[in-house]
């Protein structure tokens, strides 16, 4: 509508209700209190017109609009191509938002259609999918700082080691976690640099400044190509991978059900992360 439209419409309506919605001036325009009332109480009307607009939407055949998705950086990068742009092939009318964040968010709140977050940290109301392969950490370290510095043979020994420190997104330090045997262990890692992104992390390790704690996807290729040395394997063993999760909706938009699937689909043929 245009800015003309729209003052005539409010003004008949105004005038139908016998109280004025908003005080005008040459420069702004606001809300009276009945007008604020009036927005309190049509508001959730107007929700329920928008859910059944969607729901009428979502009945094409042909998935449209975009998809927002909230998730950890390192789950960003291991869907990106196996899942993500796979979909957008397919679904060429389709966009997709990827919002990357350290820290959990509440998706609903935030206006996220889907998360993407270790299975563990899934919240219990949301609905999960798999997205295949377990998880799995790799402490590494480049071949100079192991010829000058030795190798740890057991975590204990990292304490006699520098390591890149990481910081989480609630500001606290992570510890280091092994296992083996059922044996679990956590190290507070001593070290003179912090950092809180994986690729920082990396490129530290790569200079030879300590030891890094890291997935073991982000350095599977310095490994191959003898640019970094694993250690310490046998006490990192997988654990429950990445999960896709959304809210138990019944009306979920032709485009997340389609995303869905996909997922479903290289989960099946183990192509994701």
């Amino acid at each position: 509508m245009s800015t003309t439209a729209l003052s005539h419409t409010i003004g008949r309506l105004e005038a139908a209700l016998g109280v004025r919605l908003f005080n005008r001036t040459t420069r702004s325009v606001s809300l009276t209190d009945a007008g604020r009332i009036f927005m309190q109480q049509v508001a959730p009307s107007l929700q329920d017109l928008e859910a059944a607009l969607e729901a009428v939407r979502e009945q094409r055949e042909t998935p449209s609009g975009t998809i927002r998705i909230n998730a950890a950086p390192f789950a960003a990068r291991a869907i990106i191509s196996p899942l993500v742009l796979e979909f957008l092939r397919r679904y060429p009318d389709m966009n997709v938002d990827l919002v990357t964040e350290g820290k959990m968010v509440d998706i609903v709140r935030d206006g996220f259609d889907l998360g993407v977050r270790v299975a563990g940290l899934v919240p219990s109301e949301m609905i999960a999918v798999s997205l295949g392969s377990p998880q799995r950490h790799a402490v590494v370290g480049s071949p100079a700082y192991f010829e000058k510095h030795g190798m740890p043979k057991v975590p204990p020994d990292l304490l006699t080691h520098s390591c890149i420190r990481v910081r989480l997104p609630d500001g606290s330090l992570y510890r280091w976690r092994f296992e083996k045997d059922g044996e679990q262990v956590q190290i507070d890692v001593h070290g003179r640099i912090t950092l809180d992104e994986a690729s920082l992390t990396r490129a530290a390790v790569l200079d030879g400044t300590g030891l890094g704690y890291v997935f073991e996807q982000d350095v599977l290729p310095d490994i191959e190509a003898r640019r970094l040395v694993r250690v310490l394997e046998d006490w990192t063993p997988p654990y429950p991978g990445l999960c896709l999760y959304y809210p138990g909706r019944r009306n979920l938009s032709a485009g997340v059900r389609a995303l869905l699937e996909l997922a479903r689909e290289l989960s099946r043929t183990g192509d994701p992360a």
